[in-house]
């Protein structure tokens, strides 16, 4: 199509992630398989890189802004703009569900952590009881020193006894099939309670000069 040369592309091409040392694909492709493409970055400045026509451009390229022209009858067309993205990611998922305490009584603020390690970039989602009525307020904080860590924080106000239950991370791999999952278990009471328990009898008899203990076990 010489009105089109190069093929449109979709917003999801456009936005490329990839983990660093990685090569990736510039997915700039042309109508015409002969015609001649040229790949350039945000300076206008020509990148050297290996075309396929039926993927794009192939190679190992810095973070930024890419876009690809090409020449039909004298006339210079240009490609979307393509930005592509550094991620630091290990091959591996390392994830770790935290909360401060598992038993919560009526009216508390209950709260749930997912620390994700060493991924700048992940898909995760949260189950827990109260999630059909979206109960939870969920806050991302992206800590890079001293090392990578993305903190999800889940926060359940007003806790009642139905948000009793499992608790459940699910992390996703922005660039590979692999994913974690984390659980803990919560549970809400309807009112506080304490339960003693002691370890004598109502009367207890003591010698002259004895020392006794008495000992009480509270929960």
């Amino acid at each position: 199509d010489p009105d089109m040369p190069f093929v449109p592309s979709i917003p999801e091409d456009q936005f490329i992630l990839v983990e660093e040392g990685d090569p990736t694909v510039i997915p700039c492709r042309t109508s015409d398989p002969n015609a001649k493409v040229t790949l350039v970055n945000s300076l206008d400045k020509s990148v050297y890189a290996l075309y396929d026509t039926k993927q794009g451009f192939i190679g190992n390229f810095p973070a930024g802004s890419y876009t690809c022209k090409t020449m039909v009858k004298g006339v210079e067309f240009k490609s979307d703009e393509f930005l592509i993205y550094i991620i630091r990611a290990t091959s591996q998922l390392p994830v770790e569900i935290e909360a401060l305490k598992t038993v919560y009584k009526t009216g508390e603020t209950i709260v749930v952590t997912c620390v994700v390690f060493d991924n700048e970039v992940v898909n995760l989602q949260w189950n827990y009881p109260g999630k059909v009525k979206e109960k939870g307020l969920i806050k991302l904080d992206d800590i890079k020193v001293p090392s990578q860590k993305l903190v999800y924080t889940l926060t359940i106000p007003e806790a009642s006894v139905k948000d009793t239950g499992d608790y459940e991370c699910t992390a996703r791999h922005a660039t590979k099939e692999v994913k974690e999952n984390k659980k803990v278990v919560i549970t809400v009471h309807d009112k506080g309670f304490v339960h003693l328990e002691p370890q004598f009898s109502p009367l207890e008899a003591v010698n002259l000069h004895e020392v006794k203990n008495f000992v009480v076990d509270v929960q």
